[in-house]
């Protein structure tokens, strides 16, 4: 029976908005006073069936809602999805925190005394500092550092990152300005060296920028950092992605190939950078927030700076940024931080589930869905252009709309007509509600 039939009278004259709430609520859960405010939408639209369109309203609300959904695009990071996923989706205790007490002495303490101890021990850093974002780390150490002053930048890499947001925007907000070096393609050391000599130049700093989601090939020519760090002033490594170490010591074999391209945070650090900047919640797998880490005299002016108080993380982002590091530090990555669960699981344990997960389908509705060989990617602008072997299971036909609309929304994407699910990017436990998802395709 459809909700309009429920109650006839209803499409002959507007119901009470009392009636239409408690219809809303047959089919949607949402709180009482949004379930109201749908139904005086319905109402107010002058009908003529009056509940489908209350319900519809609702639908449409709860979709908009944040909520928990299923990866299976095969983009391990993917910005529309969060990142890096959360390390548990379990209610913590609900207790206050020590984050700006000092346990010890009973007085007033700082919020990232602990982050800046767990990341110059991971990077060889003299100090850190953690802010909510990466271009709010790189706004706040122009501002800090380069306000007033002429900033050096690679033409190259000069990029627009997702949502329109550009490097030499954000330079110019921090009141800092832009010299453009080199070509797009090629950038000699002598070029900076150039710009810093220039009569009228002040140059304040040189930024190196990751390339974020494109990469150049062919004729290219990029400056070392070892070179650029012997030009006297300070070299600022945007590093973006946030691999915070190449050799992958969390790892039990060698650095991913995947990975072989990625700056460093240590080793820009070791190679001569007075600072880098990169994201948490991308290859570190964390929470979203910018760490700035470097040279203790230029980190102690980007905590004094008046916007540091405004780009401040909260309590939660650093409670959960600090179990990250320690996991780093445990060298416990690969079974903590979902991201790497998913980096590190073999295509022989990815096939082995998508075979299981196919049988079940066959079983429980006669669905014919093939295991097929595919690659996945890193994601969010990291390692762009590369790609990690991977299965998928393929379906004849485009059910990408129909699977988001799962009690727990599966997000999948469609190739040559084939509507793929790749196993590497969501978790095993979550293999059952795929299965019965993919049941109820029509």
């Amino acid at each position: 029976m459809s909700p309009a039939d429920s109650d006839s009278s209803f499409a002959q004259r507007p119901p009470s908005v009392d009636a239409l709430a408690r219809t809303i609520a047959e089919h949607v859960e949402l709180p009482a006073p949004l379930r109201v405010r749908c139904a005086r939408m319905a109402i107010g639209s002058g009908g003529p069936d009056f509940a489908a369109s209350a319900i519809a309203l609702a639908q449409n609300l709860q979709l908009t809602m944040v909520q928990p959904v299923i990866n299976a695009t095969g983009v391990l990071l993917h910005t529309n999805l969060g990142r890096a996923p959360h390390l548990s989706e379990n209610p913590q205790t609900v207790r206050a925190s020590s984050l700006e007490f000092d346990v010890a002495t009973g007085a007033r303490g700082s919020r990232q005394s602990s982050l800046s101890v767990l990341l110059s021990e991971l990077t060889g850093a003299e100090d850190a500092v953690v802010v909510n974002n990466n271009a709010a780390a790189v706004l706040l150490v122009l501002a800090a550092i380069a306000a007033g002053r002429d900033v050096t930048i690679a033409r190259g890499e000069s990029v627009e990152i997702g949502g329109g947001f550009r490097i030499p925007d954000v330079l110019e907000q921090s009141g800092a300005r832009l010299i453009d070096v080199g070509t797009t393609n090629r950038t000699r050391t002598s070029d900076y060296r150039k710009a810093i000599q220039k009569r009228g130049n002040d140059v304040a700093c040189i930024m190196r920028i990751h390339p974020s989601n494109f990469h150049i090939q062919g004729f290219t020519e990029h400056a070392p950092l070892e070179e650029l760090s012997q030009l006297g002033v300070p070299v600022i490594a945007d590093i973006g992605s946030g691999l915070i170490d190449a050799r992958c010591q969390w790892l039990s074999g060698p650095p991913p190939q995947w990975l072989s391209q990625e700056p460093a945070a240590a080793q820009c650090l070791q190679a001569g950078a007075a600072l880098v900047t990169f994201s948490g919640d991308k290859l570190l797998g964390g929470p979203q927030c910018g760490i700035i880490a470097g040279s203790r005299e230029l980190v102690a002016a980007c905590r004094a700076h008046p916007l540091m108080r405004a780009l401040r993380p909260g309590s939660h982002v650093v409670a959960a940024l600090q179990e990250v590091l320690l996991s780093y530090i445990n060298k416990t990555v690969t079974t903590d931080i979902p991201f790497w669960q998913m980096a590190t699981t073999t295509t022989e344990a990815l096939q082995v589930r998508g075979e299981k997960m196919a049988t079940a389908l066959h079983q429980q509705c006669g669905l014919n869905a093939q295991l097929v060989p595919t690659q996945a990617m890193p994601g969010a602008g990291s390692t762009p252009g590369a790609f990690i072997n991977s299965f998928a299971l393929s379906l004849t036909g485009n059910h990408v709309a129909q699977l988001r609309k799962h009690r727990v929304p599966v997000i999948a994407r469609t190739e040559n007509g084939q509507t793929l699910l790749d196993l590497r990017s969501f978790d095993t436990r979550d293999d059952e509600e795929v299965v019965h998802a993919l049941t109820l395709l029509k």
